[in-house]
């Protein structure tokens, strides 16, 4: 039945939107604090190495995820160190930490399990199961709103869960708290909150501190939840098609989720239809439809978005008035 691919499809997309959603929030703090992070994909790349090896090490899946976020924190703050207390180049330092961790976590990898860079296959409570909410078996023969509940809104693990109440959160982090008003504000005029009396640095440290804790849940879930272990390479862009949602939602959480989750959408579909005839044009080639996300993201790089204005002093060095 349509109803039913329908939610199969829309199943697949949150759960591929996940990674993207966590990243893309991560840039907003950091960007928005004026400080732009290309590292996304590295961060996520380390939370998904550490937090699946200690989860194979100790048989704890939050133990993993602890460690996902003290790894991406760290490469955050170095990031942070580089552009922010020493003011260099806030893109280099970003490619920098890609690069640095896409050979690290194979070189670690080898060296600690001797799988080729990968880790072992995690079981049991060394990774994320799905969850069954409240009545779900129950509904789930009730005809359209069962197939909902059980399978689109039930049935995913807690890390899905945390990541939507991420959206609302960070909203309200923003625009509702003092904290967001002021890292708003020094993402767009930094010598205004200086001359406030407020610390340019500390508050973007903050910011990429927020980053890292975000990337290294992203990364977690890749590793411990949507897949049983850590593989080669496992973000697989998912940091830059993230920094293109960012942009694409220009800079807002609410607008931010529904871009992951037209790139999640544009995965899923496919991966659910490769191979699949469509009328009128036959048999679309495999790699065409895994390649549907890239090339959207260069779609909207390339300007096909309208204006979107990031943050006035996004990328530049604050430079203290003596």
């Amino acid at each position: 039945m349509f109803i039913d691919v329908l939610i199969s499809l829309l199943d697949l997309t949150i759960r591929l939107s996940v990674p993207l959603l966590l990243a893309c929030l991560a840039g907003l703090y950091s960007e928005r604090s004026g400080v732009f992070d290309i590292g996304l994909e590295g961060k996520m790349l380390a939370g998904a190495f550490a937090g699946a090896a200690a989860a194979a090490v100790t048989g704890s899946a939050w133990l993993g995820v602890g460690a996902a976020l003290l790894a991406a924190v760290f490469f955050a703050l170095v990031h942070g160190f580089a552009a922010i207390t020493n003011r260099g180049n806030q893109i280099v330092s970003g490619v920098a930490i890609n690069f640095v961790v896409a050979g690290a976590t194979i070189l670690l990898g080898q060296a600690w399990f001797k799988e080729g860079g990968r880790t072992p296959q995690l079981t049991g409570d060394a990774r994320f199961d799905p969850i069954t909410l409240p009545f779900a078996n129950a509904l789930r023969d009730v005809p359209v709103i069962g197939p909902i509940y059980y399978e689109l809104i039930s049935g995913h693990s807690v890390l899905v869960y945390i990541a939507f109440l991420m959206v609302p959160l960070t909203w309200w982090v923003l625009f509702r708290t003092r904290f967001g008003l002021r890292l708003r504000a020094v993402g767009e005029n930094p010598a205004a909150v200086d001359t406030a009396g407020v610390s340019v640095a500390w508050l973007r440290y903050r910011a990429v501190i927020v980053c890292g804790l975000l990337t290294g849940l992203a990364g977690a879930y890749l590793s411990l939840a949507q897949s049983p272990g850590f593989v080669k390479d496992m973000t697989a862009g998912r940091g830059f098609i993230a920094l293109a949602a960012l942009i694409f939602a220009k800079w807002k959480p609410v607008p931010a989720m529904f871009a992951c989750l037209l790139f999640g959408f544009l995965e899923a579909f496919g991966i659910r239809f490769q191979g699949t005839a469509f009328p009128f044009i036959g048999q679309v080639p495999v790699q065409l439809m895994q390649a549907l996300p890239y090339i959207l993201t260069v779609i909207l790089l390339a300007g096909f978005i309208g204006k979107a204005v990031p943050p006035k002093a996004g990328g530049v060095a604050y430079v203290k008035e003596r």
